[in-house]
């Protein structure tokens, strides 16, 4: 699904990532963890081209693809979609009509025609069912007077509509309370399936509670150092970052 060779990148000529390797496979589900200033959410901005962080050395490939050239917009249309710690709020446009023009827009991008409204409102209903969302919070202007467990559940009910092959979720659990956390990782695990894979970037242990992956990776000074099993979030929970900090520096 996802093959990344040495990459190296940098923000305003400061360098992030120092060269990292990382593959993820269809059905995998891979979580990043590191203390802040690691490259986490660099790593995640990288993977989805966003034009602010600049790509100095290695290869980023996609279903056997290099996207290495290709703009964010291009990326997305390929099945990478990426959630935001900080969503954007968009008064005046609907949360229908954003993902409606969202699904369409990917559609043009393949050479399809746009999907019929009888079957983008079946679609929307289902989705919207699934992750337990009120009708009339679709009609809400996008993320405009949201709460961060609101903002939070429209970008997974997005990742529901667009079913992408990579999804990657930036500390999506920043700021959640239990209740908000567990329907975002309910929907995040019915969105799970053998043709698609997730990467989860998170500080904190709790998520992998209700989302478990198959693979955790530690990322330091920009690379990562350490992979394990669930078992290893376990082991950051108890004994912090420090550790690692000394098995890599010993």
């Amino acid at each position: 699904m996802l093959k990344i060779k040495n990459l190296h990148a940098s923000v305003e000529d400061k360098a992030i990532l120092r060269g990292v390797n990382l593959e993820v496979k269809p059905g995998e589900v891979h979580a990043i963890m590191g203390p802040n200033g690691s490259g986490k959410s660099t790593l995640a901005s990288v993977i989805a081209g966003k034009e602010e962080y600049e790509m100095e050395q290695g290869d980023i490939i996609l279903q056997n693809e290099n996207i290495n050239e290709l703009a964010a917009e291009e990326r997305a249309h390929k099945g990478i979609f990426l959630s935001f710690q900080y969503p954007v709020e968009i008064p005046g446009v609907s949360v229908t009509n954003f993902i409606k023009t969202a699904i369409n827009e990917t559609r043009k991008a393949k050479g399809l025609e746009d999907m019929p409204a009888k079957d983008m409102l079946k679609l929307i209903r289902d989705k919207a069912d699934l992750l337990e969302i009120d009708r009339k919070f679709l009609s809400r202007s996008l993320n405009e007077g949201f709460s961060g467990g609101e903002k939070k559940r429209n970008e997974i009910f997005q990742m529901a509509m667009l079913e992408p092959k990579l999804a990657i979720l930036d500390e999506t659990d920043s700021g959640l309370d239990i209740d908000a956390l567990r329907i975002v990782a309910n929907g995040v695990n019915k969105f799970k399936s053998k043709d698609n894979a997730v990467i989860v970037i998170t500080h904190y242990q709790r998520l992998l509670d209700y989302i478990v992956p198959d693979f955790v990776h530690v990322i330091h000074e920009g690379r990562i150092v350490k992979s394990g099993t669930k078992e290893l979030a376990l082991e950051l929970e108890e004994k912090g970052y420090d550790w690692i900090k000394e098995e890599v520096n010993a």
